[in-house]
């Protein structure tokens, strides 16, 4: 656990300082004291918050974008988020990844860059891409230019949806919260988890956001060199959030066939999921779930 502030009012920002150093989930959490009413009384205890640190990509010297996450697994990050974004198709097309921390005179952390070095022909792609984006004062889709470039061209691989059942979605979500433990200090984070059809949970990740967790458990995933045109065949994706389109072609982008979501899914990912042709599940719970589309392979009670 980091005992030091992550956000400081007063700070005044200065240039990138220091390395980051890679920490573990769990040590992405900040402890203070805090008063708690119970039963009418006031009482000080220590409590532990979850990091929210401002995380840069840096490709070749150009910050592309900046996001809120919890400052643990960013090689993970950086990796995942290249290859869902379309920046990248193949782990070798990022060359190297160097984290910097940002802090100010008083060494207060003020965010975090990842430098990341892209190969010559992704990175003259991206560079296409920033210079046909038009000038707008807000959105929800930042980078999109059009309708077009909102919903991306996922992996095909005509290949079945693993055979999940609701006995394996169970016996996953049993074993992911022993899996999470920044969630269990703070309460305050998601998870994604790549699963097996058995229910198996094999890698997960945690963020203060959702999208963030998936980035970086598919970024663990490509780190680790998994064969992604074989791996969807028998494996899926859990997240402990809503399932929003963006989950949906995140997971399509890489070439997964199925999602489980312990919340709803959006309108717009129920679509997606018909358009992909993806086995989308939610609402998991213990002995129960919703499917939106697709089909279980059993329809075990319990």
């Amino acid at each position: 656990m980091v005992h030091s502030t992550v956000e400081c009012a007063a700070c005044q920002l200065v240039e990138p300082s220091s390395d980051w150093q890679a920490i573990a989930a769990e040590q992405a959490a900040t402890a203070l004291t805090v008063t708690r009413w119970q039963h009418g009384q006031p009482q000080q205890v220590e409590d532990v918050l979850a990091q929210e640190v401002p995380v840069a990509l840096v490709y070749n010297g150009i910050s592309h974008v900046v996001m809120l996450a919890s400052p643990a697994d960013l090689e993970d990050f950086a990796y995942g988020f290249s290859y869902t974004e379309g920046i990248i198709s193949k782990r070798r097309q990022i060359y190297g990844i160097e984290a910097k921390a940002v802090q100010a005179a008083d060494g207060c952390l003020r965010g975090i860059e990842l430098h990341i070095d892209l190969a010559t022909a992704q990175f003259s792609a991206l560079k296409e891409q920033r210079r046909n984006l038009t000038g707008r004062t807000g959105c929800g889709l930042c980078g999109a230019e059009s309708l077009q470039q909102v919903f991306k061209t996922p992996v095909r691989q005509n290949i079945p949806a693993p055979a999940l059942s609701v006995t394996s979605i169970d016996h996953a979500m049993m074993q992911l919260k022993a899996q999470q433990p920044l969630q269990q200090l703070t309460g305050a984070t998601h998870a994604c988890a790549i699963v097996s059809e058995q229910g198996q949970v094999l890698h997960v990740r945690e963020d203060v956001g959702r999208h963030n967790a998936l980035d970086k458990l598919l970024g663990a995933l490509l780190r680790q060199e998994h064969d992604f045109t074989t791996l969807w065949r028998k494996h899926w994706v859990l997240t402990t959030s809503r399932a929003s389109y963006e989950m949906v072609q995140k997971v399509a982008m890489v070439g997964g066939q199925a999602l489980v979501a312990i919340s709803a899914p959006t309108a717009l990912a129920v679509n997606l999921a018909k358009d992909y042709d993806f086995l989308l599940v939610g609402f998991a719970r213990p002995g129960q779930c919703v499917v939106y589309h697709g089909a279980l392979a059993d329809s075990v009670s319990f």
